[in-house]
């Protein structure tokens, strides 16, 4: 699968013309475009929502669109149809897919509950429709902690996909929890020397990391969060420097909601491709075309909105 690196550039005249074609196309099609964090700004500008993928979804189900256009990767757009099934949803660059997601699937779930009769399943939302299918409670990494610790304490857990925020909330919760074998390919580059080598850099700045990082560079953080529990800790906080421990692409909204605030890569490595393979010319044309669409079969997409209610009703 070839992935757009995040190399591609273009002229401010071609991002305005573009931009505008994207916001008339957008009123002739009742549309709605939905933009990640980790976009790159010129998308996240011409979005009318930004933020964490669940919370994307959500906000798009309650608009009067007609169209729903994710930029961001294929789960995100599957939670969407999950969440709006009267919608077309559209995802600009069909191959933005995540790799953590595709660590885990169905059968392989479906194998490992037959060691645990028993188990709760609790899903991360960086899952397929298919594994969210097959799990009893979906959670974010903003609200999984109260997830847990909604459960009985002798109830045996199996959480899927990510080790990193599996091993973060074990220690938040101090419960024992079996973790499925997965990570994050970006927030996973990072190691505890390149924090440390940011931290020297940068002395005074304050350390936030999202909780799909290892466990050792979450230690040295100053603030765990979300990407969206990131940005309202900044804007609160009272330090001007911060080394931000996720993908680059959030550093748009930092400069833009934080003016006069200093932000620090943790790591020039924490780019994700699948994330930067959409452009604004693939926003357009998915927008000319209605193409390409993301549905989800009727009995899955019960079941997955099955999980992802059982989480609402607890956070």
């Amino acid at each position: 699968m070839h992935m757009d690196k995040g190399d591609y550039t273009l002229t401010q005249d071609k991002i305005n013309q573009l931009s505008k074609e994207i916001k008339e196309l957008k009123k002739e099609r009742r549309a709605v475009i939905l933009s990640h964090y980790y976009q790159r700004p010129e998308i996240q500008e011409v979005a009318d929502f930004i933020g964490d993928s669940l919370e994307l979804s959500r906000q798009a189900a309650k608009t009067e669109a007609a169209v729903i256009v994710f930029c961001g990767v294929h789960f995100m757009a599957e939670s969407a149809s999950v969440l709006s099934p009267g919608k077309i949803v559209l995802l600009p660059e069909e191959n933005a897919g995540c790799p953590m997601a595709d660590m885990i699937t169905a059968i392989d779930l479906e194998r490992w509950k037959k060691n645990f009769p028993r188990a709760t399943v609790i899903c991360y939302v960086n899952t397929s429709a298919e594994v969210k299918a097959q799990s009893d409670i979906a959670c974010t990494s903003a609200n999984a902690v109260k997830v847990i610790n909604s459960l009985p304490p002798d109830e045996v857990i199996l959480f899927i996909p990510d080790k990193n925020l599996g091993d973060y909330i074990a220690r938040q919760t101090g419960r024992k929890i079996n973790v499925w074998d997965g990570y994050c390919n970006t927030h996973h580059k990072l190691t505890r020397q390149d924090v440390l080598a940011a931290k020297e850099e940068h002395p005074d700045a304050l350390v936030v990391v999202h909780p799909e990082c290892r466990p050792e560079v979450v230690e040295l953080a100053d603030k765990v969060a979300s990407t969206s529990g990131m940005l309202r800790f900044i804007r609160e906080s009272p330090a001007r420097g911060f080394i931000i421990g996720t993908e680059t692409g959030i550093l748009h909204q930092c400069y833009k909601q934080c003016p006069g605030k200093e932000f620090f890569p943790a790591s020039k490595k924490m780019v994700c491709p699948n994330m930067k393979a959409t452009n604004l010319e693939k926003v357009r044309n998915s927008l000319v075309k209605l193409e390409p669409k993301i549905t989800v079969p009727p009995e899955i997409r019960k079941r997955a909105l099955r999980s992802l209610e059982r989480m609402l009703a607890i956070t």
